[in-house]
């Protein structure tokens, strides 16, 4: 391919680094500065090596987060993304993964797609796994996941898609959605022209009715948190001093647990 456009779905998120802490309505609170996922970094440099390598095009951002916040889209812009759209809308508050998929993808519609979407496996504060295959079936798009290694030739996606036991390789035609592992690729730091350059690239933001998604929010979840609960402290073990017969007792004690 002489030129490719990829969008690479992003997560904004409060920074890891300091605690989180829960609103009134058992959600996690985003009302501070959001940094870009660490895990959607590697989405991001994958993108701009894949656009490097077919030698033309860019690489465009889609992000839903509330208040407004770009701290996180601005590090992608940093790093060489071209442009980014925003969704932020407090309606949007409460939303499950199947409506944040549908919102993304109306997204992605908007910019007028892509070649090739990336989003990461899962998220560093969810951890659903699930946004980027319903993303996929919102758009009708073959859905790669756990790439570990891409390539494009021609028209054709080539994937190294990770297992327990090693990688499947799978192959599809494009437009096509891939989740991208950790690791995968080593993601650039942004250099201080990159920084400065971010702030003068486009970012549109727009709100869920513009993209004509409804229900959003708790109406398109169906569902709340009644309550969080602390995880019970871990309960102290059992010390068995060795005599010469400590093999005995823990034997009687893995038999007493009917392990063995």
């Amino acid at each position: 391919m002489e030129s490719m456009n990829v969008i690479v779905c992003v997560k904004q998120i409060p920074d890891p680094a300091t605690p989180g802490a829960l609103g009134a309505d058992n959600t996690l609170k985003r009302d501070g500065k959001l940094i870009l996922d660490e895990s959607d970094s590697y989405g991001v440099e994958m993108a701009l090596q894949l656009v490097d390598a077919a030698g033309g095009g860019e690489v465009s951002l889609v992000s839903m987060a509330p208040n407004g916040e770009v701290s996180g889209m601005r590090t992608a812009l940093a790093m060489g993304a071209a442009k980014g759209m925003l969704v932020s809308d407090p309606a949007l508050q409460g939303s499950d993964a199947l409506t944040t998929a549908k919102v993304l993808a109306a997204a992605i519609n908007k910019l007028g797609g892509a070649d090739l979407i990336i989003a990461a496996t899962e998220s560093s504060d969810g951890y659903t796994g699930t946004v980027p295959e319903q993303i996929a079936e919102v758009l009708g798009l073959p859905s790669v996941t756990f790439a570990k290694k891409v390539v494009i030739t021609g028209g054709t996606l080539n994937v190294n898609r990770q297992t327990e036991a090693g990688y499947d390789e799978v192959t599809c035609p494009l437009p096509a959605v891939i989740s991208v592992t950790a690791g995968v690729v080593e993601p650039r730091y942004p250099s201080f022209k990159g920084i400065m350059a971010a702030k003068n690239k486009p970012l549109e933001t727009v709100t869920a009715s513009d993209l004509g998604v409804t229900p959003v929010g708790w109406a398109g979840a169906g569902q709340s948190i009644v309550s969080v609960t602390q995880a019970e402290a871990r309960a102290a073990g059992e010390i068995i001093e060795d005599d010469g017969e400590g093999y005995a007792k823990i034997v009687a004690f893995l038999e007493n647990l009917k392990v063995i």
